[in-house]
């Protein structure tokens, strides 16, 4: 499995994919669908009805991802419905657990992303999570819904039409992530293999995915809906650039 803006490393049967588009992890069509391929490659090499975890972390303690890369969309009308939305539909839809490790800083198309995830650790030490699309003048079809399905609804308040910040110690008060871990990347990459180690016999009796949808089926629903669009236009250029 040879990739160019990310590496996998293997323990057992949990995945490490790890991030490395530099300078922090933005996401564009090629990137989107890099990571789509890995996942479907990881989902090969495990096989059916297997004990599986795949875990989602960036390269150092600085970024996770900052979101999508809204240039791109300047000149290709079809760049989120390529590559973003049909990422989070992926997830959404995967038949192993998956656990966003929050490296760093995660910003804007970042949070739905860590919320298409099962479970999201997040560095005790630093980094904030914040998704802006009030601030930035941007909406697609069921931007919220992730927010409204996951998390209570004065935080989904605060993320979607607040743009608030959280520090690692709010967001876990909040229920935004499930745990926070210290010791730098490798320090937290080992509290999210315990996690993983947990979690990967869940997917043995091959129902995982069905019983996700029972949860966050909705959400899944409304990105496969916009996923691969090309006869219309789906959400709206973003008229501030960060």
């Amino acid at each position: 499995m040879s990739y160019q803006n990310l590496t996998i490393d293997r323990h057992s049967s949990i995945f490490v994919i790890t991030l490395r588009k530099a300078p922090e992890n933005r996401i564009n069509v090629a990137f989107a669908q890099e990571i789509i391929r890995a996942l479907r490659d990881i989902e090969a090499q495990l096989g059916p009805d297997a004990d599986g975890c795949v875990i989602t972390r960036g390269s150092d303690a600085k970024f996770w991802c900052t979101g999508l890369d809204l240039d791109e969309s300047d000149t290709n009308p079809h760049a989120n419905t390529d590559g973003f939305y049909p990422l989070l539909a992926t997830l959404l839809d995967y038949p192993f657990p998956t656990i966003a490790l929050l490296t760093g800083h995660t910003f804007g198309g970042a949070c739905p992303l860590a919320l298409a995830h099962d479970y999201r650790i997040m560095n005790a030490q630093r980094g904030f999570l914040s998704m802006p699309p009030v601030n930035l003048g941007l909406w697609f079809p069921g931007i919220g819904a992730l927010p409204r399905l996951k998390l209570r609804p004065q935080i989904a308040r605060k993320m979607l039409l607040e743009a608030h910040r959280w520090t690692g110690k709010e967001a876990l008060a909040d229920g935004i992530v499930d745990e926070l871990a210290e010791g730098g990347v490798e320090g937290m990459l080992e509290v999210a293999l315990a996690k993983g180690r947990v979690v990967a016999p869940r997917a043995r009796m091959g129902v995982y995915a069905r019983l996700r949808g029972e949860l966050w089926g909705e959400a899944g629903e409304a990105l496969r809906r916009i996923s691969y669009v090309h006869g219309r236009a789906v959400g709206t250029v973003a008229k501030a650039k960060i």
